[in-house]
């Protein structure tokens, strides 16, 4: 299976296919819009760029094909299947026990969290404001998804419950998204808001996704006069399997390559008390060095290999291992591989909850912002997880 089939299958899997009269409407794998899959002659065609442009079976004409599958049998009569979404029994109890006071626990796990932040400290000068419970009110406006001056109201709430011991100008939380000093304690704050899972994800996997901003690059449009289009800050991050939890994150450019985040996001992760026991991701990761950061750190990856590679090692075993094992036992190894699916299921939630566009204008703050949108989702993810599983976080 190349990536297309690969991709096909998952959306497939996801299920929210439709047939109409005039075809199949398929989901976007993004979750941003759909694509008609439609007749022409024997086969199909679909209105996406990748089977316009390049007159390819694109991801979206797999899908149907394993949604709607016709067998001939040697009279001529025809067995059509369709494929039906797997469910998943959901304790609606726990559920609603967490939806019901996600809010009230959001406020004082995040308390909890930005307490571990040190205080700077001051012997003359203007008292500054306080750096943590600044990041409360950021992370909090973020969680809101209110704009700056309406998210006040917050911060006075918060005032008022002694979560914080003073109300900051709305101004103040703008600013501290602008320090460069802020994304490694973003980061660390991220990390600290999954340990409490740690005895939990042994799983993990891999993956990229795009963020619209509000800026847009202009040096296409003026020089040959193309439609106006958004930049977009790109987000690397390593989430658990079964809690859909964000272990780690990197955030670059667009364009910036997703194979040489798997590295640094694993072996931060292992380095940070998680227990990996295997590693999924998509083909974009397949590398022999990153097979080799799996085995180093005690785990299994799961990547499937390129339609051009081989099975020479050149110094890594388990690289020839896992690539007569992929060829050998597809079946198995795609019962793996499928665990990935889980990653684009976090992003899903980030943005149906939090919005897929960042409101900041300059690079340091929207780095800052995803962060703390990511922080935010952690720490819904641990409220759910309280009354799922009985955890009870702490983040000493």
């Amino acid at each position: 299976m190349d990536m297309r089939q690969l991709k096909g299958l998952e959306i497939a899997k996801n299920g929210g296919i439709r047939e109409t009269p005039k075809g199949w409407i398929v989901p976007s794998q993004s979750g941003n819009g759909a694509y008609l899959v439609y007749k022409e002659g024997m086969g199909t065609k679909c209105d996406c760029p990748d089977c316009q442009s390049r007159g390819l079976e694109c991801k979206h004409q797999w899908a149907v094909k394993y949604f709607y599958h016709e067998v001939k049998d040697e009279q001529g009569n025809v067995t059509v299947t369709k494929a039906v979404r797997m469910t998943y029994p959901q304790d609606w109890k726990a559920y609603n026990k967490a939806q019901t006071s996600e809010v009230r626990l959001f406020d004082t796990l995040l308390k909890e969290l930005v307490a571990i932040i040190p205080e700077q400290k001051q012997v003359m000068g203007r008292p500054r404001l306080s750096l943590n419970e600044t990041a409360f009110c950021s992370i909090q406006k973020v969680y809101s998804q209110l704009s700056q001056r309406r998210a006040h109201s917050l911060y006075r709430n918060a005032e008022e419950r002694e979560q914080i011991s003073h109300t900051p100008h709305f101004n103040a939380v703008g600013k501290m998204l602008n320090r460069k000093d802020m994304t490694p304690i973003l980061e660390k704050l991220l990390t600290i808001s999954a340990l409490p899972l740690r005895s939990i994800e042994t799983s993990f996997a891999p993956d990229s996704s795009g963020f619209r901003t509000s800026k847009f690059g202009q040096y296409a449009v003026e020089k040959y006069g193309t439609m106006r289009k958004h930049k977009w800050v790109k987000a690397h991050i390593l989430t658990g399997t079964k809690t859909n939890v964000i272990v780690g994150a990197k955030i670059g450019e667009e364009n910036s390559a997703d194979c040489p985040q798997f590295v640094p996001l694993v072996t931060e992760a292992h380095d940070n008390g998680f227990t990996i026991e295997k590693v999924t991701a998509d083909m974009g990761y397949s590398s022999r060095e990153n097979y080799n950061t799996a085995t180093k750190i005690g785990a299994e990856a799961y990547i499937p290999f390129k339609s051009n590679s081989t099975g020479l090692s050149r110094g890594s075993y388990t690289w020839k291992k896992m690539y007569h094992f992929f060829q050998f036992n597809r079946d198995e190894f795609m019962g793996h591989y499928h665990d990935r699916s889980n990653v684009e299921s976090t992003f899903n939630m980030v943005k149906a909850k939090f919005g897929d566009k960042l409101k900041s204008k300059n690079w340091t703050a929207q780095v800052n912002e995803l962060l703390c949108k990511f922080i935010a989702h952690n720490i819904v993810v641990l409220i759910h997880e309280m009354h799922e599983l009985g955890v009870s976080p702490s983040f000493d």
